[in-house]
C-alpha cells in the first residue's frame, strides 16, 4: 500500500482553550517528529528531543527510525563513536543518550534528583564521607575506565562495612558518569565501563543552569504540558516558579480536567483530525514516558499493557495511539494489536513495519505476521 505525504494543518486555539485529547495527541506527535518524518540529523534529533531514554542499547536507533527521513542506525552510531553523543545516567534516574552539550547542563541540572536517590540508600552508606567517595571514584574511573563491578568492589576497600549497592548508588548520583564506546555503538557489543563526563568528552561540565531554558525545550519536544509534567520528565520538583518566570512568553491552555497547560506560541498545534501514521516505537520510548498524564497517547483501557513485570515492551502506535505490541524474532516481526484493526490499518501497519525492517534490518529477510508478543 502506497502512503501519501499529508500536510500538517496547523490551528491557533485562542488562549485558556480546552484542548482536548485528540488535540494533545497531534500536537505532541507534531513536537515528537511523529506525525512527519523530520531531515534533522540524528544528532540535531536527539537535541530537539532533549534525549533519548536509553536502558537498553537499541531503543534510540528505533526511536530515530520512527522520526527521521533517511536515518540509518550508522547516523546515531557514528556521532557517539566520536564522542558528539553519549549515554548517561540523567532524567528519571535512567539512562539517556544526550548531544555532548547536554550531557554537561543537564547532568548539572538533575543534580538535586540524584541527591535524593541516594538518601534513599543512606542507611547502607553510615560513615561513609561522599565527598571523599566521589574525589575517589573520579580518581578511580578516570585514571582507567571501569565496570561498576570494579568500582565497587575499588571502593568497598576503603569502606567494607557500607552495603555495595549503595555505595554504586552514591558514585552514579555524585558523578556524571558516561559508558563509554562501544557500549551503544550499532552492531557492536560492549560491557557496561564508565568514566566521567569530563573526561570522555575532554571539557569541563557547565554550571547547573536555571531551569528556564529546559522548561522552555520541554514544551518544544512535549508540550503542550503542565508543571506536573515536565517534573515527571525530568525528575526534579518545585518548577512552578520556573514556569512562573516564563509565563509572559507562554500561552496557556487547560486540558478536559481543567489542568492548566502552558505552551510556547509558535509551537505546532495541529487539527485533531490531522491523520497520523502507523509507528513501531521501541521499549521506553519517551513519548510514553514523559507526561503525569499519559492518556494523551495512552487510552485508559490500555494503561500497564506495555510491560509486564519487569518486561517493558516495544511498541504499536495506530492513529497517534498505543495501540499493540511488537517484536523481532528470529523470522518474523510479530504485531499483537490490542484490539481489531480495520483492513486499512492492517495494510498501514504492515507498510509501515516493512520500512522499519529495510531502516533497521536492512540485509535480513522477516516475514511480518500478527500474533502475540506477550507470553
Amino acid at each position: 500500500m502506497t502512503q501519501t505525504k499529508r500536510s500538517v494543518t496547523s490551528v491557533t486555539p485562542p488562549p485558556g482553550a480546552v484542548l482536548g485529547t485528540r488535540a494533545l495527541n497531534r500536537a505532541t506527535l507534531a513536537r515528537q517528529l511523529l506525525l512527519r518524518r523530520s531531515p534533522l540529523s540524528a544528532e540535531a534529533a536527539v537535541r530537539h528531543l532533549v534525549g533519548l531514554q536509553a536502558q537498553n542499547v537499541k531503543p534510540p536507533y528505533y526511536a530515530l527510525a520512527a522520526r527521521l527521513d533517511g536515518f540509518t542506525p550508522e547516523a546515531l552510531s557514528r556521532p557517539m563513536a566520536d564522542r558528539a553523543v553519549v549515554r548517561i545516567v540523567t532524567l528519571r534516574s535512567t539512562i539517556h543518550t544526550h548531544t555532548a552539550d547536554d550531557c554537561l547542563t543537564l547532568r548539572p541540572l538533575v543534580q538535586p534528583a540524584r541527591d535524593r536517590e541516594i538518601a534513599v540508600f543512606r542507611k547502607g552508606l553510615t560513615g561513609v564521607d561522599l565527598d571523599r567517595l566521589a574525589t575517589l571514584a573520579r580518581e578511580l574511573v578516570e585514571s582507567e575506565p571501569r565496570t561498576m563491578k570494579q568500582l565497587r568492589e575499588a571502593l568497598l576497600l576503603q569502606w567494607p562495612d557500607a552495603d555495595p549497592q549503595a555505595l554504586s548508588v552514591a558514585a552514579r548520583c555524585k558523578l556524571p558518569l558516561v559508558q563509554i564506546t562501544p557500549r551503544g555503538l550499532w552492531g557492536r557489543s560492549g560491557q557496561v565501563t564508565l568514566t566521567t563526563a569530563e573526561h570522555w568528552l575532554g571539557r569541563p561540565a557547565e554550571p547547573a543552569p536555571a531551569p528556564d531554558d529546559t522548561v522552555l525545550r520541554y514544551l518544544a519536544a512535549f508540550g503542550p504540558a503542565s508543571v506536573k509534567d515536565m517534573q515527571t520528565w525530568s525528575g526534579l520538583t518545585r518548577l512552578r516558579p520556573a514556569f512562573e518566570r516564563l509565563r509572559p512568553r507562554l500561552v496557556t491552555f487547560r486540558d478536559e480536567a481543567g489542568v492548566e497547560l502552558f505552551d510556547l506560541p509558535d509551537a505546532p498545534r495541529p487539527d485533531p483530525d490531522t491523520p497520523a501514521p502507523p509507528r513501531f516505537l521501541p521499549e521506553f520510548d519517551n513519548l510514553l514516558l514523559s507526561h503525569a498524564d499519559r492518556t494523551r497517547v495512552v487510552p485508559a483501557e490500555h494503561k500497564g499493557r506495555s510491560w509486564q513485570g519487569n518486561i517493558a515492551y516495544c511498541t504499536l502506535l495506530v492513529d497517534g495511539f498505543l495501540a499493540g505490541l511488537w517484536r523481532l524474532e528470529k523470522d518474523a516481526l510479530v504485531v499483537e494489536p490490542f484490539g481489531t484493526l480495520t483492513k486499512a490499518q492492517r495494510e498501514e501497519v504492515t507498510t509501515e513495519g516493512e520500512r522499519m525492517l529495510r531502516v533497521m534490518h536492512p540485509d535480513t529477510s522477516y516475514d511480518i505476521r500478527f500474533g502475540t508478543v506477550r507470553g
